[in-house]
């Protein structure tokens, strides 16, 4: 078993069944009566018996003999948290609800110190047992006021402040978790919107260069159209072109006269050769 877990198994209530097997003579009450000692006793030995729903009923008899009877109001609060098990503390039907109803009369009304101590130790471990750390140490601070040679109480209330100073570390560490996991998202979310004004802005740039190409392409079929109007204009044929043909006429015609200079200079020589050198 988990040694906190024993801990609260062995601590919580444990006030409920020495009150409960309190003597009326060592906790007398104003006003008592022999059907409410005896109701009482009877209660006390179903308690002890672990036969709560029957104590209960015991003393609530006690009560209907002495309505205001401090013993069977904090012995009819043990019995029924033994009842509540893991029933919802805040709900009307809880036996919890009423049980501490009843403490927290007897530890604001009741001037019995001893029974006003318990109540209030009975409360912490309520509180402690709900993980409501700083209500417990109050009230077993509380408790202690009123014994304050109750050493369960005071041990308790050591382990309700070991356990209230672990609960606000790992509170710490949960906001220091959160914090971090909130730093990543914001860190994501900016990467992610950067990439994103990167993409737009690269978009940008293509849908630019596109629109660039797709005038100097206009420009150039412009400039084809109107060199082809000229040309029409002019008989079809452009100065430019005019002049490029004739060019090319030239070099052609050059080309010939050094060819046909050739063949006759190589005739002539020939020629010679046969005159000098006769067979």
């Amino acid at each position: 078993m988990n040694p906190v877990i024993k801990i609260l198994t062995i601590i919580a209530f444990a006030a409920a069944p020495t009150l409960c097997m309190a003597d009326e003579k060592e906790q007398p009450q104003p006003v008592t009566t022999k059907q409410e000692r005896n109701f009482i006793r009877e209660g006390n030995k179903l308690y002890r018996e672990k036969r709560f729903a029957d104590a209960e009923v015991q003393y609530r008899k006690a009560l209907e003999q002495v309505p205001h009877s401090e013993i069977a109001q904090f012995n009819l609060a043990a019995s029924l948290i033994r009842q509540s098990g893991s029933a919802d503390p805040n709900s009307g039907n809880n036996p919890m609800s009423t049980a501490t109803n009843l403490l927290q009369q007897i530890a604001s009304e009741s001037t019995d110190a001893y029974l006003a101590g318990k109540s209030f130790y009975n409360l912490g471990n309520i509180a402690f047992n709900s993980q409501d750390y700083g209500k417990s140490i109050e009230l077993y601070k509380n408790a202690l006021r009123k014994n304050p040679d109750d050493d369960k109480a005071r041990e308790n209330l050591r382990l309700a402040q070991l356990k209230q100073r672990e609960q606000e570390q790992n509170k710490d560490n949960n906001q220091n978790q959160n914090q971090d996991k909130q730093q990543n998202q914001d860190q994501n979310d900016k990467d992610k919107n950067q990439n994103q004004d990167n993409k737009d802005q690269n978009q940008q740039n293509q849908d630019q260069d596109k629109k660039d190409q797709d005038q100097q392409q206009n420009q150039q079929n412009q400039d084809q159209n109107k060199d082809k109007q000229q040309q029409q204009q002019q008989g079809g044929i452009s100065d430019a072109n005019a002049e490029k043909i004739l060019k090319a006429m030239e070099n052609e015609e050059a080309a010939t006269r050094k060819r046909v200079d050739a063949e006759k200079k190589k005739a002539e020589t020939a020629r010679r050769k046969k005159i000098t050198n006769p067979w």
